[in-house]
């Protein structure tokens, strides 16, 4: 007699698990490969030139102190980065 618990494992939900883990992979790979475009876009002054432009440079300090974000000291792109980071914006 065939033990029927192991054919449900061996023909559903081993295929189910599989399955899982390379969708599981993929948007762990999507994930990333948006994470290094989100990077290499503030990675130079001219990629992220016309963003930092955009708006004003009072309302990108007040969205980020009013966000927590530490402004004293740096770059318009950095905060407008974390920013972004923060708002989810990525």
């Amino acid at each position: 007699m065939v033990d029927k618990r192991r054919r449900f494992f061996l023909s559903k939900y081993l295929p189910q698990l599989a399955g899982k883990a390379i969708a599981s992979f993929q948007d762990g790979v999507k994930s990333a490969e948006e994470e290094e475009t989100f990077e290499k876009f503030f990675e130079s002054y001219k990629s992220s030139h016309a963003l930092t432009l955009a708006y004003p440079d009072e309302i990108v300090l007040d969205s980020a102190r009013k966000a927590g974000i530490e402004t004293e000291g740096r770059e318009k792109s950095e905060i407008v980065k974390e920013l972004l980071k923060k708002r989810g914006s990525r």
